[in-house]
């Protein structure tokens, strides 16, 4: 059994399943597939989302899968209503927009707020020392570092001053993904909390029992 992932950028594809495998395997009997679907970007993802949903969902291996879940930035997207400039109301805008798309009963849209490197920053001892000293001190709520120097802005920003390299989302952040602990990024990261605790609430309906249940 598996979930299907579909993801805005390279980022996503090489470094989130394993990470959120790393919080959800413990918890179930049997270890759950991700398979990432990476779209060129937000605009494709949200055009493209429904047909390919529903691909995957009425497909021939479509019993195989426990749900598609979508994981966008909610950094980069310029379809915002200008009635919502708030992070929650932009983020239930977004899910219902989506939903409303897909029409799908195992599609589960979310938004990495504002990035999925805000993540990333709820472990400030994963960076290098001199990226670390400086970091602005509304890291210790990583989902308030937002439009005006969105997590990855401020990652390149700080590694060019202090490491003297750009930061490179891709190779960078698949190693610190690796090992960033999901337990710290989710205390700080309460819309990545709900990400994990829908996905472990669909597998274990599927029959991926929780090992406490099970005990």
């Amino acid at each position: 059994m598996k979930f299907i992932l579909f993801v805005e950028g390279h980022t996503e594809d090489k470094a989130l399943p394993a990470f959120l495998k790393r919080w959800l395997d413990p918890k179930l009997d049997f270890s759950v597939g991700i398979q990432t679907v990476r779209f060129d970007g937000w605009p494709d993802l949200w055009q493209s989302a429904a047909k390919k949903a529903n691909m995957y969902l009425k497909g021939p291996s479509g019993d195989k899968i426990i749900a598609v879940i979508s994981i966008l930035d909610l950094y980069g997207p310029t379809i915002y209503p200008v009635q919502f400039a708030k992070k929650d109301e932009r983020v239930a805008w977004g899910k219902q927009e989506l939903e409303k798309r897909v029409k799908e009963e195992g599609f589960f849209p979310f938004f990495a707020v504002h990035e999925v490197e805000a993540w990333l920053l709820s472990q400030p001892d994963l960076f290098p020392l001199g990226v670390r000293n400086a970091f602005p001190g509304k890291i210790v709520d990583p989902e308030t570092v937002n439009f005006d120097e969105p997590p990855a802005k401020l990652l390149d920003r700080l590694y060019r001053q202090h490491t003297k390299h750009p930061y490179k989302k891709v190779i960078n952040g698949r190693d610190l993904f690796s090992r960033l602990d999901p337990d710290r990024a989710c205390e700080k990261c309460p819309q990545l909390q709900e990400l994990l605790d829908t996905m472990l609430r669909l597998a274990r309906e599927r029959g991926l029992v929780s090992r406490r249940q099970g005990e």
